[in-house]
C-alpha cells in the first residue's frame, strides 16, 4: 500500500474489520497491510464514531452469553466423563 495511492474504501473497511476481529495487534495488521499504525488507529476511530450501537453489537452480546452457557454445560459434561472414567478404571482393576 505504501506506493502513494489513496486507499479505497473497501481497503479501509477490510483493515478495520481485521483490526477488530483477527485477534492480532494493530501494529501487526498495519505492517502487513503496508500502512502506518497511526493511519489504522485513525480509521478505527472514524469507524467507531460513524457507527451507532447496532444490532450487530447486541448480537455479539447474545452470542457471547450463549457461548458462555454452552461452555458451562460442556465443562459439566467433561467433569462427569472424568468421574465415570475414574470409576470404571477402579472397577476394572478389581
Amino acid at each position: 500500500m505504501g506506493n502513494g495511492n489513496r486507499p479505497t474504501p473497501e481497503f479501509r473497511r477490510e483493515a478495520v474489520r481485521l483490526a477488530l476481529s483477527s485477534g492480532r495487534t494493530r501494529r501487526e495488521i498495519a505492517e502487513d497491510l503496508g500502512i502506518g499504525l497511526s493511519t489504522l488507529t485513525r480509521w478505527l476511530g472514524q469507524d467507531r464514531d460513524a457507527s451507532e450501537p447496532s444490532e450487530a453489537s447486541v448480537d455479539v452480546h447474545a452470542e457471547l452469553k450463549r457461548l458462555r452457557r454452552e461452555n458451562a454445560v460442556l465443562k459439566q459434561e467433561r467433569d462427569i466423563l472424568k468421574e465415570a472414567a475414574a470409576f470404571f478404571a477402579k472397577e476394572g482393576s478389581r
